[in-house]
Formats: C-alpha cells, sequence, structure tokens
C-alpha cells in the first residue's frame, strides 16, 4: 500500500482505499488510462504530485496523466521524468499564467515527445 488515498468530492471524502491499489484494480478491470489527481496538490501551483506519479508509474503501464499543482512552466517536466504520459492544467491556462505553447516549448527542450498543434 501506498500513503495515498482515494477520495470522491473534490477532495473532501474519503473512499477508505489505497490509491496504489485502487489503480492497479482499476487497469485490471480494463481501465485503459489513468487520470491521476493529487488533491494534496490541486490549486497550490507548487508543482505536481512527484512521489505520487512515481508509485504509480511503477505498478501500472497504462497512460498516466497527471493533474493538480501546476504553476510555472518550470513544473512540467519534472512531472513527466516521473513518469507521467500526459499532463492537465486548468487555472495556469484560465488565468492566462502561462501559454500553451510555452509549455511545449519547454517540453521539446527536454526532448518529450507532444503533439503539434495547441
Amino acid at each position: 500500500p501506498s500513503s495515498f488515498e482515494v477520495t470522491t468530492h473534490g477532495g473532501t471524502k474519503s473512499c477508505g482505499l489505497d490509491a496504489l491499489a485502487w489503480t492497479i484494480e482499476a487497469v485490471q478491470r480494463g481501465a485503459g488510462e489513468v487520470l491521476l489527481n493529487s488533491m494534496d496538490k490541486d490549486g497550490t501551483k507548487d508543482g505536481f504530485d512527484l512521489e505520487l506519479i512515481e508509485i504509480i508509474r511503477s505498478k501500472v503501464s497504462v497512460p498516466l496523466i497527471a493533474s493538480g499543482g501546476a504553476g510555472k512552466i518550470s513544473d512540467f517536466y519534472p512531472a513527466v521524468k516521473a513518469g507521467a504520459d500526459a499532463l492537465l492544467a486548468a487555472s495556469v491556462f484560465h488565468f492566462q499564467e502561462i501559454k500553451i505553447e510555452d509549455v511545449k516549448k519547454e517540453l521539446q527542450a527536454n526532448n518529450v515527445e507532444i503533439r503539434s498543434q495547441i
């Protein structure tokens, strides 16, 4: 088991499930990809939860979408390096704090394959 738990209702209600165990079970049941949102990091703009990404990546091989915590351009590549196949960010784009094309340029500079269209 990991030290991460599955929650609902925006992180306010615990399901009593270990996040790693539940992710493994979901993949065994046929999940083709995992959207992994760290509620501890969500909205903090303090970077993605790299430990959570690494733990989940170490046990599942389906595509992993990391969410929660992006605050600056330099937050994205470490999440890919930790094992994320795709990245989700919201507020930094909604409030135009970061441009999508700048994130793509940063990822390309680190040899990360990205989609060419915005």
